[in-house]
């Protein structure tokens, strides 16, 4: 780490983009949904919580499309690792990026738009929780394919400077799997309690 702390400067403009971008799209996806499960307004503005939950997964792609601009715009402002940059190097980043495409892609696939956007929140419940296949091997595939992502294209790029955002986008997932777990468990919880009291 103090190597490659060595080749990053963290006060160029780029480089603290990023890390603002990294930090910023989990809490604002965490204060919406939770202000929506509370309050029910997006659905009310927007006439369904359906409606409301498509359009705030249209914000969180938007928000993550300029995490990774920002993200690959600081690797390009910052110097390369010459131990990284070699053939066998770039082929281990292209294949992280190749699994953790898999990861994202399939937990999509499983969840569907709304369950990947947090439409839980919004009340749009699953009958149980998936447990299929990316969940099956990986609790939070999204998030770990998410990180494997940025760890691969920060290798294909020989960049101590997204090396150290890689860490910095498994620190925030890492805070928002804490902060996200018991509460989506918590809303699971709730309506078998219900179902229960129905039956």
């Amino acid at each position: 780490m103090t190597r490659l702390l060595g080749y990053v400067d963290p006060s160029e403009p780029h480089f603290v983009a990023a890390v603002l971008t990294i930090a910023f799209n989990p809490l604002f996806w965490n204060v919406v949904a939770r202000w929506e499960h509370k309050t029910r307004k997006l659905s009310g503005a927007f006439g369904s919580p359906h409606l409301a939950c498509c359009t705030l997964g249209g914000a969180i792609l938007l928000l993550n499309v300029l995490r990774s601009h920002c993200f690959t715009q600081a690797m390009l402002s910052q110097p390369r690792m010459q131990s990284l940059d070699n053939p066998l190097a770039y082929r281990m980043g292209l294949a992280l990026l190749g699994v953790g495409g898999v990861f994202v892609l399939s937990s999509f696939l499983a969840l569907g738009f709304t369950g990947t956007f947090l439409g839980d929140y919004f009340g749009i419940l699953k009958e149980t929780r998936v447990t299929t296949f990316p969940f099956s091997v990986l609790d939070n595939p999204m998030y770990w394919g998410s990180t494997a992502n940025y760890l691969g294209w920060a290798i294909m790029h020989a960049s101590p400077a997204g090396l150290l955002l890689t860490t910095v986008v498994a620190l925030t997932y890492t805070v928002a799997i804490l902060y996200e777990e018991p509460f989506t468990a918590e809303i699971y919880r709730q309506k078998a309690s219900q179902a229960h009291k129905r039956s």
